[in-house]
């Protein structure tokens, strides 16, 4: 019985590295992403665009007038890594229009899953980076795309990782026993997902038994589980090679399901983004039109990236809102929209004050003028002294008026509005 994933060599054995990149112009490349073949069945935006809804299908593949994905088959390989392809991905804000993500599909040859991802996310005691040499990044993409450094914004201290592992026959530790899993099956799954070790990150007893209530449950043969650095997938029988429904499993967990991590990538990039601009809202004085700017950035991610179903199938929106989950963009959007909403209100109330403020002076100026003109008119009174005489008596009115508290309730608003200044 093998219960120790280290000195595993899975039947499928493969990873998926996510990096943030910047993209200065549109590559090269075939458009779209990597259509990987099965049989008959080829998974190209084409095909992919039924899986998902016509809004998400636009943000993962974009349109035949507006690309923004691009994929190159690379063959090569660097010790028990295997690069078979590379995507990049746009993923523009409003900040940074030069922004994507790139995709580097691998597989794995030996025992060396668990020990690779332990590497890449540069575990105390794991080996050296396999994203070295011929497999680095900045050389896979020289004169296309430029790596975004840890001190960016929105880049990540470490790629973003997706493993998958189908088990032997021998890999009792993975496998259903009467048609259930045991804790040890779990316990693989969150190594692969966090690349790390109980040695690496020693999990607290209390917590051991809440793995399982983050993990979806694909089908009773495979089970995925998604956390903040990395993702993972599992079978839970015993992969039987070519023609085994692991070829569908191998295929679905490179396309549909990484796609749906990638569109909780771009997701997780915008509200960072619109938190950031929520936090300056008030080093602009003109408080009018940067909120109305901010309210207008919300409605457009809203309308174009906040999804939380994508499909009519189940595993894609799951693993999704996994993917929210555990950033809590659903939490932080809502804490958006409220802050949004508050800053709203009091445009809207300092608006207020100011067409109050403004009726206020028209009413304290127009009123005892309009009266010492009318009663002119009615005497049918057109001498000057007294035409200046009503005058006088007007403005000395003014003056008095201004004194009481309506007027310098008037006067204060408008002190303010002077210290805010105009919008």
């Amino acid at each position: 019985m093998t219960t120790e994933l280290r000195s595993v060599t899975g039947v499928r054995q493969a990873i998926t590295v996510v990096l943030p990149v910047r993209l200065p112009a549109p590559p090269s490349w075939g458009e779209g992403p990597i259509p990987f073949e099965l049989g008959s069945r080829r998974a190209d935006a084409q095909t992919r665009q039924t899986y998902f809804t016509p809004a998400a299908a636009r943000v993962l593949y974009g349109t035949p007038e507006r690309p923004c994905r691009w994929y190159r088959f690379v063959q090569l390989t660097h010790g028990p890594l295997h690069l078979h392809g590379l995507e990049l991905l746009r993923t523009a804000t409003d900040r940074s229009h030069r922004h994507a993500l790139a995709i580097l599909h691998f597989t794995v040859e030996g025992p060396a899953l668990l020990e690779t991802l332990r590497a890449i996310g540069h575990r105390h005691t794991a080996g050296d980076d396999p994203l070295t040499g011929p497999l680095d990044p900045e050389a896979l993409l020289s004169g296309v795309a430029e790596l975004r450094t840890a001190e960016s914004p929105f880049a990540i201290a470490r790629p973003y990782t997706v493993a998958f592992l189908t088990p032997g026959p021998a890999h009792t530790a993975a496998l259903r026993h009467d048609g259930r899993l045991s804790d040890t099956a779990d316990s693989w799954l969150w190594q692969l997902a966090s690349r790390s070790t109980d040695a690496d990150f020693p999990s607290a007893p209390e917590h051991l038994s809440s793995r399982a209530d983050h993990t979806v449950r694909i089908s009773a043969d495979w089970s995925a589980l998604v956390l903040r650095h990395g993702a993972a997938f599992l079978g839970h029988r015993p992969d039987q090679g070519d023609g085994d429904f692991y070829d569908f499993a191998a295929l679905h967990h490179r396309t549909i399901y990484l796609d749906a991590i990638l569109l909780g990538t771009v997701q997780r990039d915008h509200i960072d983004e619109l938190t950031d601009a929520l936090s300056g809202v008030f080093d602009d004085p003109n408080l009018g039109p940067r909120v109305a700017a901010l309210e207008q950035r919300i409605a457009s991610f809203r309308s174009t990236y906040w999804r939380q179903h994508l499909t009519a199938h189940g595993p894609a929106n799951e693993l999704l809102l996994a993917f929210q989950a555990q950033y809590r963009l659903a939490d932080r959007f809502a804490e958006i929209l409220a802050e949004a909403a508050d800053y709203s209100r009091l445009v809207q109330t300092q608006d207020s004050q100011q067409i109050a403020g403004a009726l206020g002076v028209l009413t304290i100026l127009g009123l005892p003028l309009s009266t010492a003109l009318g009663i002119l008119q009615v005497l049918d009174d057109h001498d000057p002294g007294h035409l200046l005489l009503a005058l006088g008596a007007a403005a000395l009115a003014t003056a008095v008026a201004f004194t009481s508290r309506y007027g310098r309730l008037v006067l204060a608003s408008l002190r303010d509005r002077v210290r805010s200044g105009p919008d």
